[in-house]
């Protein structure tokens, strides 16, 4: 059978009624459902990166339920419900769009003629508007405190180099990650934990600047690491399996043979 939007709001209102719902789904706040949420979007992220496109409905379902979940749950508050969301998101991306609406309708029809970096400009001056009118006039204001570490300093950045506080040349970057490594492994002699901490810190920051200097998303690039890292580990590991051996009687030397393998096989 096939069921609409409609349908999945009558379901996530059944199983939010009192006495005839489900009382996991009942128990259930905004906070509890965060933890879900970052779960499903991760999934789907997952699926395009394997490129599982057979998974990706499901997976986008998901994701798609979660916001459904708190549609109904601030619905019950009565400060909003579904299709207020979705009245508010069209008009906003109507609104960014003025090149594809310039009546500033949906019936309307834009040259289309811009370029991507017109685009970009266009739209990041139209959202600072928007963030000059809920009264958030810090650059940094409204950049999401549970972003990913990685993701979160890009985007600190991103914002920071828009009002002209960033390296003019890649060269500064790249002399600030020294810098960083110096001041760690100073740290490193002194044996203060603290510190480490924190010149750590420093580093990964000043590599994320790298990253997007090189237009490189630090994330997505770190995610591809571990997947390799994954892959590579995964041909140690067999060859450890296979041959019957015990790891804590292996020389890291035949351990990094077997690795330097995997890299030759083009794992």
């Amino acid at each position: 059978m096939d069921y609409t939007l409609d349908d999945l709001i009558r379901l996530m209102d059944a199983l939010r009624t009192p006495d005839s719902g489900c009382p996991w789904d009942l128990e259930q706040t905004f906070a509890s459902i965060v933890p879900h949420t970052l779960e499903e979007a991760y999934e789907v992220a997952d699926c395009i990166e394997r490129e599982d496109w057979l998974h990706l409905k499901d997976e986008l379902g998901d994701l798609l339920f979660q916001v459904v979940f708190y549609a109904r749950m601030a619905d019950e508050r009565g400060w909003f419900d579904l299709r207020a969301i979705i009245a508010q998101l069209v008009a906003k991306l109507i609104r960014r769009h003025p090149h594809v609406f310039p009546d500033g309708t949906l019936d309307g029809k834009g040259a289309n003629a811009l370029a991507v970096e017109q685009v970009d400009s266009n739209w990041e001056a139209i959202k600072q508007q928007e963030r000059n009118a809920k009264s958030r006039t810090g650059v940094l204001d409204d950049v999401p405190l549970n972003l990913p570490g990685l993701s979160r300093a890009a985007k600190l950045q991103r914002r920071a180099a828009r009002v002209g506080f960033d390296w003019p040349e890649i060269g500064g970057v790249i002399d600030k990650i020294e810098e960083e490594i110096a001041e760690l492994r100073a740290a490193l002699e002194a044996g203060d934990r603290d510190n480490e901490r924190e010149e750590i810190g420093d580093l990964l920051f000043a590599q994320v600047n790298l990253a997007r200097h090189l237009e490189i998303d630090p994330e997505q690039a770190l995610r591809n690491t571990n997947g390799k890292f994954e892959r590579r580990f995964g041909h140690v590991e067999q060859q450890v399996r296979s041959g019957g051996h015990d790891w804590k009687q292996l020389e890291l030397s035949q351990l990094d043979q077997w690795w330097d393998e995997a890299k030759a096989k083009g794992l």
